[in-house]
């Protein structure tokens, strides 16, 4: 039977097209189309990616496309394990004498290791426990700080006059921050955006670079950013401006702003309106969309080429560059307040 990359394989190589040939047509960048005809799955960054790509490669070479959402289907069940009612056919047969063995010993193990750890374990302190005991208060002097905090520490950020002051409450997963205003909450990997004075613009951003959620003790490693202004016109990447990239508009008050979004092939294209509304979905080429927001947006894109996006504003249209070809990309738009007190919409990308 006919394999889901040999599939692809054969009615490439019967068009006599090569890999550099697709991935111009198509805006899938080659070693995705190597993934797909080797079927090696692990290459994507998630399955919708894997997905569009297989549809927007399906459609270019003119095959059915449900048939082979099909073949990865089937491929997908032959990769889950065998349930382990299956492989034990028979229940298993014991001598009555072994049955009561493996029943007593556990329970005298348990009785065992009770006595030591009320009577005979050494009483000495828990360096943890201490460490949740005694919650620490920092200042932050500059525009960022990274360190480690546990339950109860606290952070006082300097803005405009005042200190506002951030506490990390819960250790769970996610963390929970309590903010003048509120909380946040703050899952491994991720990043949010913090309204401290309750203007609606952000004025420090947190990143959660390290936490184990089985040994919440051990701390979480936090990232407070507060250089979130504007780059000038010429700014390096890396340079003293390194969150953000282009910006958009320029005014002296912040105002709703539209996305004007077409498709030039599949992508799947998500996104999220001022941090609150989040919406999904499989586009195909010729597909148009128009998503307004008041203070900001974030974009996820499986193919940022297959995409052209203009941002309209204040009797405005600019275009945006947000990928290459093939590229998987998150970009947020948002509006923030420069030390001059005026406002930039920043486009920039999420690492």
């Amino acid at each position: 039977m006919e394999s889901l990359g040999d599939k692809l394989r054969f009615a490439r190589e019967s068009k006599g097209y090569s890999y550099e040939h697709v991935g111009r047509e198509t805006n899938i960048a080659r070693r995705y189309l190597e993934a797909l005809e080797k079927e090696d799955f692990a290459k994507f960054p998630g399955e919708p990616y894997l997905l569009g790509f297989l549809r927007n490669y399906g459609e270019y070479l003119g095959l059915d496309v449900d048939e082979l959402l099909s073949f990865y289907r089937a491929i997908k069940i032959q990769e889950q394990p065998i349930p382990v009612e299956q492989h034990l056919r028979t229940a298993p047969s014991f001598p009555k004498f072994l049955t009561v063995v493996l029943i007593v010993l556990p329970v005298l193990a348990f009785l065992a290791a009770s006595a030591y750890f009320i009577f005979l374990r050494p009483r000495t302190g828990n360096a943890e426990s201490v460490q949740e005991q005694t919650p620490n208060e920092y200042i932050l002097e500059g525009v960022n700080m990274e360190r480690r905090f546990y339950r109860g520490d606290t952070l006082l950020i300097p803005l405009g006059g005042d200190r506002f002051k951030v506490e990390l409450r819960d250790m769970a997963d996610p963390l929970t921050l309590v903010i003048p205003n509120g909380r946040a909450e703050l899952s491994l990997g991720g990043d949010t955006d913090l309204d401290l004075d309750g203007d609606g613009f952000t004025d420090v951003r947190v990143t959660l670079a390290d936490y184990d959620k089985a040994s919440p003790l051990s701390g979480a490693l936090m990232r407070f950013d507060t250089n979130l202004q504007p780059a000038a016109a010429g700014t390096e990447p890396g340079s003293a401006a390194p969150l953000q990239n282009t910006v958009i508009f320029s005014s002296s008050t912040a105002y709703p702003f539209t996305l004007q979004v077409q498709f030039q092939g599949y992508c799947m294209f998500r996104w999220e309106i001022d941090r609150r509304d989040r919406s999904e979905r499989y586009f195909s080429r010729t597909d148009e969309i128009n998503i307004q927001a008041q203070n900001g947006m974030r974009l996820w894109l499986s193919n940022a080429a297959a995409v052209k996006i203009q941002a309209v504003g204040a009797g405005r249209t600019v275009p945006l560059e947000v990928g290459s070809a093939g590229e998987v990309v998150v970009v947020d738009l948002r509006w923030l307040r420069d030390e001059d007190g005026r406002y930039r919409l920043v486009q920039y990308r999420v690492e």
